[in-house]
């Protein structure tokens, strides 16, 4: 009998995209020759996936599992490629089901849960179905002890859903404060966070991000000074990554250099030069405040930033906390959906 090797198995997985535990066993069936274990396949519809491989499973819906005792929540994204086929119960009942497999599992990753007996069960809802369907990513929070307060949130058309968890001082704040985090993750449902802080960006995004969003303000402003309305300060930088000390003791320096030049007294330099630094960083921190949970303005309190928010709330339960992880997925973000051009495939097929 021939070896059955990994690098038979993923050979044969990406020529039919079928689960691997149905890949190896039609190579054992076959005695290692790929044609046959493709022809095995094919003749128990397995395979059938493959003919929609180039197609774009871009719609779909978010599943969301979270314990009773708050413990432990774990989001899915499974996508159709219409929104038709997302609505069929048979679709819904998969995305269920793998929602609950993945919580009582915690598979590492996609290929993995592919890789068990759920996988195969996976695939023939799939051809069931008989649409190319996907499961795209999932991830679940565990609380790691009690002081770990967990909640979250899933829209009510089941294309977006968050997990939120923070890190209090006890078990009372934690249970004081998992109403709070229901709110922030329907902050974030609206709101759509990228990362939890500032400190989590790659410095090369930050620089290629800085020009453009300038270039922007600076655009703005032309259209504000035509309406004759105020304008926005333009800004050296975009996030809080780039204000070094040196940075900052600049801006401060020029403050004073200002209030100098404006005759005012030093005396009073330090009730102003504060609040002109905070409105220096704030101008300098706009993709903070776009993409960075912790950042962000808290939709609930325009005056607090999430962080802040969360802050304020522990204090009111007597104690503290801070945000320590998320994690939002909507339905289809990211995916690049494929326009059909009716009349131009029609013609091609005619020339």
């Amino acid at each position: 009998m021939a070896e059955i090797t990994a690098s038979m198995v993923k050979d044969l997985r990406a020529a039919t995209d079928a689960p691997m535990m149905d890949c190896k066993k039609a190579l054992v069936e076959s005695d290692g020759d790929m044609e046959k274990a493709t022809a095995w396949l094919k003749e128990r519809g397995i395979a059938q996936s493959a003919k929609k491989a180039d197609r774009i499973a871009a719609e779909g819906l978010v599943g969301f599992k979270i314990a009773d005792d708050f413990s432990k929540a774990t989001v899915v994204e499974i996508n159709s490629e219409t929104d038709f086929v997302a609505q069929n119960e048979g679709f819904k009942n998969l995305v269920l089901k793998t929602t609950e497999e993945i919580y009582a599992t915690s598979p590492a990753d996609v290929e993995s849960l592919k890789a068990t007996a759920f996988g195969s069960y996976f695939s023939e809802a799939v051809i069931k179905i008989g649409e190319k369907i996907e499961l795209r990513r999932f991830k679940t929070i565990k609380a790691d002890d009690e002081t770990v307060a967990i909640n979250g949130y899933i829209h009510s058309n089941n294309r977006i859903a968050v997990i939120v968890a923070a890190k209090c001082d006890s078990k009372k704040t934690a249970d004081a404060l998992r109403p709070m985090l229901k709110n922030v993750a329907m902050h974030a449902s609206a709101m759509k966070p990228k990362t939890l802080s500032f400190r989590d960006f790659d410095m090369d995004f930050v620089t290629s991000e800085t020009i453009g969003r300038i270039e922007a303000i600076k655009k703005e402003n032309e259209e504000f000074a035509r309406l004759k309305k105020p304008l926005k300060n333009v800004p050296q930088f975009i996030s809080m990554c780039q204000l070094t000390d040196e940075v900052l003791a600049k801006a401060e320096a020029e403050i004073k250099d200002t209030l100098r030049a404006q005759n005012k007294p030093e005396s009073i330099w330090d009730k102003i030069v504060p609040g002109q630094l905070a409105r220096f960083i704030d101008d300098n921190t706009t993709l903070d405040k776009e993409l960075a949970l912790l950042d962000q303005t808290y939709v609930l309190n325009d005056k607090l930033t999430v962080a802040q928010a969360v802050e304020a709330a522990a204090k009111e339960a007597g104690g503290t906390a801070e945000i320590v992880d998320f994690v939002r997925l909507e339905v289809g973000e990211g995916i690049e959906k494929k326009v059909d051009d009716f009349a131009a495939e029609v013609a091609a097929q005619m020339g």
